[in-house]
């Protein structure tokens, strides 16, 4: 694998190679304003000298005699002297030298052009002359108003140069402490990204980004996790299928995206977190939730969701659950029989144990052909023989009504299983609470456009005060042993009702009875 600069490195590098860059050229600027201010003072400098040289009355008078004399050669050559300028060049009307420092230079005209000046304006600026590059100021000289001549005083321009370096070492000074100050600052700001990134280069975030992306869309249970104040931060496909989340669910509060109730109650940490069962449209999800911790600190939470309903449908009726129970109940009451004839046979009551024998055979395959003549459905006659062997053993008459009769199109098994035997096993427990008869009646008819099923107990009934509430999901009147949820059933039989487009209704009359009514040949909604 190709070697990669840690990206605290790179960051330091960058940053330090920018701070250069931007010192570097933030010196040069320095140094060529300071060089352009050197200029404007050198030049302000000359013209003062100029104007000074051209106000002398005596350099006035000789240039008028012609300085037969070389008065004004001397008196330039004095001024250079003592104010340091490089040259002060004295001429007349027409630019013939009177002065310069090369006395050979004198009698000559000047190189540039002295219009301006001769016009009886002053000058300053950089030009190059016979002694080089110079910055320059140049001033008329009059005689009672008249241009007779002009002062040129110039300072090489080696000598601005000289004085900038003199300054040099503080702009060095002032760019070494701004490199130190930079590169001090880089050292910090890439210290601090390797801790907030846990020492991860970008390459390893992207790479753990996708696998994160991948591990969650890819597991089958549904994953959301909530901030502190209950912001959705993240939810995976399955947990927005599950809980039916619009696509603008993550920022969002749960309040906002889930309706009052137990799931909503469960994600903002208001029940158990540890296998909820939860019921989430049409759907029983077992759910867990846990916090999240980062540094010591609790940030927020994760809720894993699985998706449990068919399981959920069938054990709630016949299914795993419902089907043992009737197979252990069946075998109990056959080993009854069985230790029975056997102490028949003992003590030589041969004809008493093959009457038992006889009589024992006789009632089920009566109770079998009984229920499989009335009930059209095989799923319904089996669910009702299953119910049978258990409150028979629970010491309960199940009592199908003769009218009972249903077709195999009317409804599907798995949502058959789960309201009849939701409701059957709702009447057993209310039986078994009866101080008088025990019985459980069954119905289940086609009365014109509708499928009828009710069942009545000979129960209590339904308490005073809460008819309306036992529909709900998780509430129940009895008490549940060991790891048992209660108040599911009924809640799954409300919800098959409504998706088939009906409902469940109770009443009490010597017992509960409650009565599903459901169109026919309606296909349930997805």
């Amino acid at each position: 694998m190709k070697n990669r600069l840690p990206l605290a490195y790179q960051i330091l590098v960058y940053q330090v190679a920018i701070i250069v860059l931007s010192a570097v050229m933030g010196a040069a600027a320095a140094v060529w304003q300071a060089s352009q201010e050197l200029d404007r003072q050198y030049e302000q400098r000359s013209l003062a000298i100029a104007q000074t040289v051209a106000s002398d009355g005596a350099v006035q008078q000789a240039l008028l005699a012609g300085d037969p004399t070389g008065l004004i050669q001397k008196t330039a050559e004095d001024t250079r002297s003592s104010t340091g300028a490089r040259y002060v060049v004295v001429t007349d009307r027409r630019g013939i030298r009177f002065s310069h420092p090369n006395p050979a230079m004198i009698g000559k005209p000047v190189d540039e052009d002295p219009s301006t000046v001769l016009a009886g304006n002053t000058w300053v600026g950089v030009q190059r002359g016979t002694l080089g590059v110079s910055a320059r100021g140049k001033a008329p000289i009059f005689d009672n108003g008249q241009v007779i001549g002009m002062v040129s005083v110039g300072f090489l321009e080696t000598t601005v140069w000289q004085q900038l370096t003199h300054q040099l070492p503080g702009f060095a000074v002032t760019l070494l402490i701004a490199l130190a100050l930079g590169v001090a600052g880089s050292l910090l700001l890439s210290s601090r990204l390797k801790r907030q990134t846990f020492g991860l280069e970008p390459y390893e975030i992207a790479g753990l980004l996708e696998e994160r992306e991948a591990s969650l869309q890819g597991i089958h249970e549904g994953a959301i996790a909530t901030d502190r104040d209950n912001t959705i931060t993240l939810a995976n496909d399955e947990a927005r299928r599950l809980l039916s989340l619009p696509a603008d669910c993550v920022g969002r509060k749960v309040s906002q995206v889930l309706p009052q109730g137990r799931l909503q109650r469960f994600l903002t940490g208001g029940l158990k977190d540890e296998d909820e069962v939860l019921l989430a449209g049409d759907r029983v999800l077992v759910a867990s939730r846990r916090a999240i911790s980062v540094r010591g600190h609790e940030i927020g939470h994760v809720a894993t969701l699985r998706d449990t309903t068919e399981l959920t449908g069938l054990s709630r009726g016949m299914g795993v659950e419902s089907l043992t129970e009737a197979l252990r109940a069946q075998a109990h009451e056959f080993a009854n029989r069985l230790h029975t004839i056997a102490g028949l046979v003992q003590l030589g009551r041969g004809e008493d144990a093959m009457k038992l024998i006889a009589q024992t055979s006789g009632l089920h395959q009566e109770l079998t052909e009984a229920l499989l003549d009335r009930v059209g459905d095989p799923v319904l006659g089996a669910l009702l023989l299953a119910k049978a062997a258990v409150a028979s053993e629970r010491g309960i008459e199940l009592r199908v009504s003769d009218d009972t009769v249903m077709t195999r199109s009317s409804l599907d098994s798995e949502d058959l299983i789960t309201l009849l035997g939701n409701l059957i096993d709702n009447g057993l427990d209310a039986a078994s609470a009866s101080t008088g008869d025990r019985w459980v009646s069954v119905s289940v008819t086609e009365q014109a456009d509708q499928l009828v099923i009710r069942v009545h107990d000979s129960g209590p009934g339904i308490p005073d005060g809460v008819d309306g509430q036992i529909f709900q999901e998780g509430f129940s009147t009895k008490s549940a042993p060991g790891r048992k949820r209660r108040g599911f059933g009924l809640a799954l039989v409300r919800q098959v009702a409504r998706r088939h487009g009906g409902d469940v209704t109770v009443v009490n009359d010597g017992g509960a009875i409650f009565t599903v009514r459901l169109p026919l040949r309606v296909a349930a909604k997805p």
